[in-house]
């Protein structure tokens, strides 16, 4: 076993994990702090009507990568695949400003896809490797605080920096965020145990690269989710301008921060009463938010579905990360994982194309879907 592996069990919560935190939050800070601003973006450049490709193009190519993130983590190593991901947020913020049609648009989002396709995968495959499988829930409970607060900040920020100062400067500080992750991570150590040198012939899938069959139960439930989740992140903005609301990011920090109070809670208690019990109680409330967020039409319905949305969020995503890796093989972790994120982009994917389309004809549609969408969640589970 390699030096770099060697990372005691008993100090889950030491150096590593709170730097591998820390630069997850960045990561998060830096896509999420755009995404508010980005439909009237794209609106100032006269694309408009294709608001539904703005999330769809980018998870279209995260999804296309996983295979390779997930097949790269579990030979070269998880950090060099966290550094990736993280490196093309640093440079796909910076090209947002100097690349001003709608083509040239999104090509970026079609480029900044890959980030999210690479630093999750490589995450979440580095606490596999770091705790116990009495733990894993808790952990993902943890890690998950830090991702939600990249959520929270991210959105809220990006709003407050395109409205005082510009768009530009948003741009420019959510890729200074991502270099302060890709710093992060280079202080790391990795706990890949037998690592092997990048060659040409690692890029080569199979079949076998693209599903682990083994987790196909809570990829399917992600799946789910990640439909409703991609509506959200389409809609809310404009939803949030309907309402009056001056900042688009209010709705996103609200859900962050309900999220962000029971996501330890929950992940112990998966680690306790099991990942598909907890998973039910999680998606059962999803469903009743996105009926609530489709009938909101005052800033407190709105803000109150927002934090039920949290909840569920904060409730469902620390048991089906912590159930993945349970049912992952040991030598195939980061496979298992990209299959599970690779169903999410899907999801979202597919959230945010059909969301786009139905809006124009019914605000509250979508969310009536996603309601659907949550309760067969339930059944699956």
């Amino acid at each position: 076993m390699s030096e770099k592996s060697e990372i005691s069990p008993k100090r889950v919560y030491g150096l590593q994990f709170w730097m591998l935190s820390l630069s997850t939050f960045l990561f998060f800070t830096s896509f999420n702090m755009i995404i508010p601003e980005l439909p009237n973006y794209l609106t100032s450049m006269g694309g408009g009507d294709y608001k539904g490709l703005i999330i769809s193009l980018f998870t279209l190519t995260a999804g296309i990568s996983r295979p390779f993130s997930g097949k790269l983590a579990d030979t070269v190593g998880r950090i060099p695949v966290m550094v990736v991901g993280s490196i093309v947020c640093v440079i796909c913020a910076v090209l947002y400003p100097f690349l001003t049609t709608i083509w040239g648009f999104f090509l970026l989002r079609l480029v900044h896809g890959f980030s999210t396709g690479f630093q999750p995968t490589g995450t979440s495959a580095y606490v596999a490797d770091l705790v116990p499988i009495r733990l894993r829930g808790e952990a993902m409970g943890l890690l998950g605080l830090f991702v939600s607060l990249g959520f929270a900040v991210g959105p809220t920020a990006g709003a407050y920096l395109a409205k005082h100062m510009s768009i530009e400067t948003m741009f420019y500080c959510s890729s200074a965020a991502a270099l302060l992750s890709v710093m992060v991570l280079i202080g790391m150590k990795e706990t890949l145990p037998q690592t092997q040198r990048f060659h040409g012939s690692l890029l080569k899938i199979d079949r076998h690269d693209i599903y682990e069959p083994r987790v196909l139960s809570p990829s399917l439930v992600m799946m789910l989710i990640g439909f409703s989740f991609g509506m959200i992140l389409t809609i809310i903005p404009d939803f949030s301008d309907y309402l009056g609301m001056s900042n688009r990011g209010i709705f996103f920090a609200t859900f962050t921060l309900a999220s962000l109070s029971v996501r330890v809670v929950a992940g112990k208690a998966s680690d306790r009463f099991g990942r598909v019990n907890i998973l039910k109680i999680g998606t059962a409330a999803l469903a009743i938010s996105m009926y609530l967020i489709g009938t909101a039409n005052s800033f407190y319905s709105f803000i109150g579905a927002a934090t039920l949305f949290g909840l569920a969020s904060g409730i469902s995503s620390p048991s089906i990360f912590a159930w993945t890796i349970d049912l992952s093989s040991e030598a195939h972790r980061g496979r298992g994982m990209a299959t599970m994120f690779i169903a999410l982009e899907i999801g979202i994917g597919s959230g945010a194309l059909i969301s786009g389309w139905l809006y124009g004809n019914d605000p509250s549609m979508f969310f009536l879907v996603g309601w659907n969408i949550g309760l067969y969640c339930i059944s699956l589970c």
